[in-house]
């Protein structure tokens, strides 16, 4: 039965997708709050200049040698970024766009010119095919498994268990990179195997899926997932879910249509963002355009009540208490004026005597709270006149 399932060719794609994902996740998930996600675009490319240094180095086109040799790439490319920056004369992001393409270009020339017939090439590192990650195995107990779908596990399990064990250091080193400094968590140490996870990652998925589709992992899931929540676990495990979700759907989509596997996984990410950019509860837009309305209508309540409330014991407070005064002295429109008063009437502030607006006990302490802030510099001014 486990060798059915393993030779599947749908489920070794999805799961080679969804695994992809998730090992992106678990690290893209601290680049995104970092605000460092371009690191792994850079990462991405720049390893094209590893793997083919690799190669002429030892021959070897895949395994351990080749993942640790892209990943040292990885580090470098972080290293000259940050030593371009440290100069001052560049910042973060030109320095980024100034260090990858120089790597990714001669990755690019060494591979045309040295490894024209290997199957590296730039396409493959970029682009991949996902769909043919079933023709590549490798014998497991006398089952052929496809060797994406190994490699990708391994991965995963190593990404899964540097993030469980040193969760704690991680949190603090991303949220407060001081304290962890002076609690002696060496914040610096922890990016960098981070960046280097990151760059093992990206070596052990490019054959799979390609440096495109990683990068939509490692960064579009944790940003739709940090648009859903504040707590760092939950971002986690929605990011892993969306990765997994776009997997599986994008697959069948893909079938579908009749379109690019890999593609069609990476626009489901966008899907997923697109909807959390929309309707999350906190920092989606309609959930931001709701917000912005209510305070807009505390706001008109408050105005109506310091209103009332400044003409409440003067000779003319039946003519400043009407509608009409309303909309003639703060400058509101017959519409605004009544979805303010009923706003007001609803919640107790106010009472509707005849054409009359009068103050509950409830609006007049609503009033005299607004008023307080502003009572008090007054009061402070004309103490230090009298005592001058």
């Amino acid at each position: 039965m486990i060798q059915a399932v393993l030779t599947n060719i749908p489920f070794s794609i999805m799961a080679t997708g969804a695994l992809v994902g998730i090992a992106a996740t678990l690290v893209g998930t601290f680049l995104v709050l970092r605000r460092s996600s371009m690191l792994a675009d850079a990462i991405s490319h720049s390893i094209v200049f590893g793997i083919a240094i690799v190669w002429l180095l030892t021959g070897l086109a895949s395994g351990p040698v080749q993942i640790f040799g892209a990943a040292l790439t990885g580090v470098l490319t972080v290293v000259l970024i940050e030593m371009l920056t440290a100069t001052r004369r560049v910042k973060n992001d030109a320095a980024i766009g100034l260090v990858f393409p120089a790597l990714f270009s001669a990755g690019v020339l060494l591979l045309n010119v040295y490894a024209r017939d290997v199957h590296i090439d730039a396409h493959t590192v970029l682009l991949g095919e996902i769909g043919f990650v079933w023709l590549d195995t490798v014998s497991l107990g006398g089952i052929e498994v496809p060797r994406a779908l190994v490699s990708m596990a391994s991965l995963t399990l190593v990404n899964l268990a540097f993030v469980s064990i040193l969760y704690k250091e991680l949190k603090l080193a991303t949220f407060d990179e001081g304290l962890a400094r002076s609690l002696g968590f060496y914040p610096g140490v922890l990016f960098y195997a981070l960046l280097t996870l990151t760059s093992s990652t990206a070596v052990a998925a490019f054959d799979a899926v390609g440096a495109i589709l990683f990068v939509a992992f490692v960064i579009v899931p944790p940003s739709a997932a940090y648009l859903l929540t504040d707590r760092l676990w939950r971002m986690i495990l929605y990011g892993c879910a969306i990765s997994l979700i776009s997997s599986v759907g994008g697959y069948y989509l893909a079938v579908m249509w009749n379109v690019s596997i890999g593609g069609m996984m990476a626009l489901a990410t966008g899907a997923f963002l697109l909807l959390a950019l929309t309707f999350g509860p906190r920092y989606g837009l309609i959930a931001q355009e709701l917000r912005r309305r209510g305070e807009s209508s505390r706001n008109d309540r408050r105005a109506l009540v310091v209103h009332l409330h400044n003409h409440e014991t003067a000779p003319e407070r039946d003519e400043e208490s009407t509608p009409e005064a309303l909309r003639e002295h703060l400058r509101w429109n017959a519409v605004r004026a009544q979805r303010v008063l009923r706003g007001a009437l609803a919640r107790e502030l106010v009472t509707l005597d005849a054409d009359n607006i009068r103050l509950t006990p409830g609006g007049r302490a609503l009033a005299r709270e607004v008023l307080e802030p502003w009572r008090r510099p007054v009061a402070a001014a004309a103490t230090t006149t009298r005592r001058r």
